[in-house]
């Protein structure tokens, strides 16, 4: 099994050698500076460790894997756009929109939206872009429930918005290595608790979302319940899980820390 540091360099080699369609013409600048911010990848390792541990080689996965990726990024770009979110900075640079401006950040993530369907569509199960489809579809309703009074109902935003990708990431692990969907569930169910954990974290660690409803300590006792269950889920299923099981404890050992 390759460890998450060698399906992390597998996802960067793959990125950096990603051939975009060339009537973006000079759109590629914005497209590849998106892509380039950083970041751990999560999406995209998520996907490979799964189709490894279902049976599958890790490379095969590599285009849904980008495609992941891709649809993580377009997000960011328009949700820093000054009509959401207006933030000026990412990751230590100049969000797009501050970079390149308004028109160029619209159309950088339209751009990385369809660039990351053509990538899905290169798997032959019809399966993976309908699934990031479907996951695309709920991190936009995500996106309208936050502009529109979302925290009213916090845990079904996060689980649009931020869950719906993470559990697209197993999924599409799990249609690459040709897995039937009633065999599926556990491991979905193991996605989805990893999304929902990764956003309490954030939430504990920006002091935000949650953790102004319950709290530092009651969103710590809820992202501890979160992580046992998660890694329940995990424990359901039939296969060596090892790689994803140190995802999720490094997950959680992010919010020990907080």
């Amino acid at each position: 099994m390759r460890s998450p540091d060698d399906l992390r360099g597998a996802v960067e080699e793959y990125l950096g050698g990603l051939e975009l369609s060339p009537e973006l013409g000079r759109l590629d600048e914005v497209v590849r500076y998106a892509l380039d911010g950083g970041g751990k990848r999560l999406r995209p390792v998520l996907c490979l460790a799964t189709a490894e541990a279902a049976g599958a080689d890790p490379d095969r996965a590599l285009h849904a894997a980008a495609a992941l990726e891709l649809v993580h990024s377009f997000s960011l770009v328009h949700d820093d756009l000054p009509a959401l979110d207006d933030d000026d900075e990412r990751r230590g640079r100049p969000t797009v929109h501050v970079r390149f401006g308004e028109a160029q950040a619209i159309l950088g993530g339209d751009a990385l939206l369809n660039e990351a369907f053509a990538l899905a569509l290169r798997d032959p199960r019809p399966e993976v872009a309908r699934e990031l489809a479907l996951a695309t579809s709920g991190m936009i309703g995500g996106q309208y429930l936050d502009v529109n009074g979302g925290s009213r109902n916090r845990r079904e935003l996060n689980r649009l918005k931020t869950g719906r990708l993470f559990e697209a990431s197993v999924a599409c692990g799990l249609w690459v290595a040709e897995m039937p969907a009633e065999m599926q569930a556990p491991w979905r169910a193991f996605g989805a608790g990893y999304g929902f954990l990764f956003q309490l974290v954030d939430d504990l660690v920006d002091g935000d979302g949650l953790a102004t409803e319950l709290g530092a300590e009651g969103l710590g006792r809820l992202a501890e319940q979160t992580h046992a269950e998660t890694k329940a889920h995990l424990d359901a299923v039939d296969a060596d899980t090892a790689v994803l099981g140190v995802l999720l404890d490094e997950l959680a050992a992010r919010a020990q820390k907080s």
